[in-house]
């Protein structure tokens, strides 16, 4: 029984999107999602995954189908049949790429937006972690507000970068921390202000998704919340010199208690105090001479000078 073409052509249609649909979904091509924003970088590529699938299978399908039933056969030396134009067809294959790169246009414009690319303070991602802290800042000049602590809770965890050849220098302006690699707690905003010593360099963490520029004499911003405990690895994804390719560091997401525990390990010690009991001097008990002798080391004078100088003094 011969299938009607149009039953074949739907059949053959559904299944090309079933596949691509599966495949889209199923591609394995991405390292694990570590940040919130990840999501939206992976949706936006398995779409384009599920397109370029289906898009892939119809055109060598047509292809394979082409050469099968078109091909020349045994003893037939005649030329096909003379084709000049189709003005329906070339419409159609010329509007559905335009709908394509049209509606991927306007999807991946939205994600880059979302993500802080045209403006990282104000992007939605950014903007209440920045007026929290400026809040913050503003209540602590005040002397009205709590100091920030190393978990953070509500507030962004601010960390400035510096890229010089060939290494990472991450300080942790709110606790003093100068680290070569980047440590922060899961599930809290982080903001990096970032800035290059010499070169361009370029700040890549491939499981967030996220890779920016850092350029000399320019500070950028990048926003993102890591959502998922780990060790990933920071790459410079621009060539920097000629050991490019060892400029790399760690990126660690913590819990809250492990990342305390990494900030009290780190931080730097607190300048020592001096015992007021023990450098106290009772000067009751000293005579004249022990007395005056810091004070003449001080003038640049012999102790029996000052000596003579006080007892003449004490007899007028």
């Amino acid at each position: 029984m011969k299938i009607p073409s149009s039953i074949l052509t739907l059949v053959i249609g559904i299944v090309l999107t079933l596949v691509s649909l599966w495949y889209g979904q199923n591609h394995g091509l991405v390292p694990v999602a570590a940040s919130k924003d990840a999501q939206e970088v992976d949706n936006i590529f398995n779409l384009m995954m599920t397109i370029g699938t289906g898009l892939f299978l119809l055109i060598e399908g047509v292809l394979i189908y082409c050469v099968i039933s078109f091909r020349r056969r045994k003893g037939d030396q005649t030329d096909g049949p003379a084709i000049e134009g189709n003005v329906p067809l070339e419409i159609l294959w010329t509007a559905i790429p335009t709908v394509i790169v049209f509606i991927l246009s306007v999807y991946s414009f939205e994600v880059y937006n979302n993500l802080g690319g045209l403006d990282p303070v104000a992007s939605r991602n950014n903007a209440p972690s920045q007026v929290a802290m400026a809040g913050h800042h503003h209540m602590m000049a005040l002397g009205i507000g709590p100091s920030i602590d190393a978990t953070g809770e509500g507030l962004p965890l601010r960390v400035n970068v510096n890229g010089i050849q060939y290494a990472w220098i991450f300080t942790y302006p709110d606790t003093g921390i100068v680290s070569g690699e980047l440590h922060v707690p899961v599930n809290r905003p982080v903001q990096l202000q970032m800035a290059a010593g010499d070169v361009i360099h370029a700040f890549w963490v491939p499981q967030l998704r996220l890779k920016q520029d850092v350029i000399p004499g320019r500070e950028t911003t990048l926003g993102f919340t890591p959502n998922l405990i780990g060790t990933y690895p920071i790459i410079c994804a621009e060539l920097c010199g000629a050991y490019h390719g060892g400029m790399k560091s760690t990126f660690a997401v913590e819990s809250a208690e492990d990342f305390e525990k990494w900030v009290q390990a780190n931080a730097p010690a607190p300048a020592e105090t001096a015992d007021t009991e023990k450098v106290a001097v009772n000067t009751t008990t000293l005579s004249n001479e022990e007395y005056l002798a810091p004070y003449a080391k001080e003038m640049g004078i012999s102790s029996d000078v000052l000596l003579s100088l006080h007892s003449e003094h004490q007899h007028e």
